[in-house]
């Protein structure tokens, strides 16, 4: 299970404050990483707090990757291992800190390791941030003797958990790689729990008894058809939904009502998974940063509208998928930049003094122009949040506000084998 990172740290997981009073002592990390996510807000009281408090990281990711090189340098990377006492105060610190863990470098066996540095490629699977993972396991609402579908194994956290509040025998955890999945089943059958291990494409599912909660831990540009008619009357079905932008997400909440309907929402989130295999993202690129932040621009005005504000979720959302072209916000600039790497286009917003910026825009898109007009249809339709998301029996998917104010169409999904990245 992997994460994509919206906000401005790298992409990859959430910055929070890392556990350093803790020595080697596996029960106060815990401990003092579920206090953490409770005084956040992203863990109330309940069976997932119960399971995060007693199942131990380090036997589900023994091993773990910790980059060495600074940003610029050929990327290389330690591998810490638990079973080295001289790595266990930090490997400790990065299983429990809550960032994301780094698992699998280059798409390499997890089993039969040897601790090391290792460089150049890149790394293939990371276990997701712990705020993000405990926000998504309280909204599945997981309870004892449910069939749970677990979409995407990477290190196993996510079905551990589920093992833990539901039996393992209603478990099943899928996942492409079969690297993941030979790991993942000897390390839960280490914690005593013994689901179905499955390796194939995560958007075929599992084929079968229905699941009363599915989770898929990637993001797609839809949410997988057959997942949907896996899920059995008052079932749930959580994944995240994304353009080839990484910028602006949504969470697809899913259910099937007693009587066998399908009600589903998109919400506007801050932080989602990482891009399943195959799906294309665009990033900025350094150059065209540098470029965005020096450059002089080819429009200049002084504006008394405001930009939109970074909680205006809703609005970024529909802005992803209604303008078009790819835009891409650089979440690490200090001030509003926006680029369209496609044609070269780019926004940046300087304030000036109280409610008076200035505007800088350059290439063949007036972005500004382009997302203050949608901010006005947004706000007509009521600033939503979360938009309907309709799921046609033929695949077709549309999103859309209340009376349909604002909508479009998601992607229809290729007939590929792309499964779940982790």
């Amino acid at each position: 299970m992997s994460t994509m990172n919206t906000g401005p740290a790298p992409a990859g997981g959430a910055t929070e404050r890392p556990v350093h009073d803790t020595a080697v002592d596996p029960a106060a990390a815990r401990a003092a990483m579920v206090a953490r996510l409770e005084a956040t807000g992203a863990l109330g009281p309940g069976p997932v707090r119960d399971a995060l408090l007693v199942l131990p990281r380090e036997v589900l990711l023994p091993q773990a990757y910790v980059r060495r090189s600074a940003p610029g340098e050929t990327p290389w990377w330690d591998l810490l291992d638990w079973a080295a006492p001289q790595d266990r105060p930090e490997l400790l610190e990065s299983l429990y800190g809550g960032d994301s863990v780094l698992v699998q470098h280059d798409g390499e066996p997890l089993l039969g390791r040897v601790r090391g540095s290792r460089s150049g490629a890149s790394i293939t699977s990371m276990s997701t941030v712990m705020s993000v993972t405990a926000t998504l396991l309280e909204e599945l609402d997981l309870r004892p003797g449910q069939r749970v579908l677990d979409v995407g194994t990477g290190a196993g956290v996510t079905a551990a958990v589920a093992c833990q509040v539901c039996g393992d025998q209603g478990v099943v955890t899928l996942d492409r790689d079969h690297h993941l999945t030979d790991a993942a089943a000897v390390r839960l059958a280490g914690l005593g729990f013994r689901p179905q291990v499955v390796c194939g494409p995560g958007e075929q599912g599992c084929p079968g008894p229905a699941f009363d909660r599915i989770f898929v831990s990637y993001t797609a540009e839809c949410v997988p058809a057959a997942l949907v008619k896996q899920l059995a009357p008052g079932g749930k079905l959580l994944a995240h939904v994304t353009t080839a932008s990484p910028s602006w997400p949504a969470l697809a909440v899913v259910e099937r009502t007693a009587d066998g309907r399908l009600q589903a929402e998109l919400w506007a989130v801050e932080f989602a998974h990482r891009a399943g295999h195959g799906m294309e993202r665009i990033f900025l690129t350094e150059e065209f940063r540098q470029r965005i932040a020096t450059a002089p621009g080819t429009r200049t005005h002084r504006s008394t509208l405001a930009p939109p504000a970074d909680t205006d979720r809703g609005l970024w959302l529909a802005a992803d998928h209604l303008l078009g072209g790819g835009l891409v916000r650089d979440f690490g600039a200090e001030h509003l930049v926006i680029g369209a790497p496609s044609c070269g286009s780019w926004l940046r917003v300087e304030p000036v003094a109280h409610r008076d910026w200035t505007v800088i825009t350059h290439g063949p898109r007036d972005i500004w122009q382009e997302i203050q007009a949608l901010a006005g249809r947004w706000r007509a339709a009521g600033s939503p949040d979360r938009y309907h998301l309709s799921l046609d029996p033929d695949g077709g998917q549309r999103a859309a506000s209340q009376r349909g104010r604002l909508s479009w169409e998601l992607p229809v999904p290729r007939p590929t084998d792309e499964g779940a990245a982790s």
